[in-house]
């Protein structure tokens, strides 16, 4: 399995539009993509208003690839959220069980 940790920065005074997009778009869409095993959206807080992230646990990479494409090392941005977003990035590592 592989962890997939994915961190957003909104654009100043952008933080209302990506919160709304964030809770009522990307987390439904999440939830329902084939090959998540575990998802743990993170709202931004008050001392750090503008920063969001999901970690994902990907059943496999071969499902990670197929919603996000060959070049999954690359964050991926819908287009609707493109002109909130004023970074990302993103991280992968594999899951060790305990």
């Amino acid at each position: 399995m592989i962890m997939r940790i994915f961190q957003v920065v909104a654009r100043p005074g952008k933080e209302r539009a990506f919160a709304a997009f964030f809770h009522e778009t990307a987390i439904p869409l999440m939830k329902s993509t084939d090959g998540i095993v575990s998802l743990l959206p993170g709202a931004a807080r008050p001392e750090s208003p503008r920063e969001f992230s999901f970690v994902m646990v990907w059943k496999d990479l071969e499902s990670l690839k197929a919603f996000v494409g060959e070049d999954y090392e690359s964050p991926h941005i819908a287009p609707e959220e493109a002109e909130l977003v004023e970074s990302r990035t993103i991280k992968h590592y594999d899951l060790v069980s305990t």
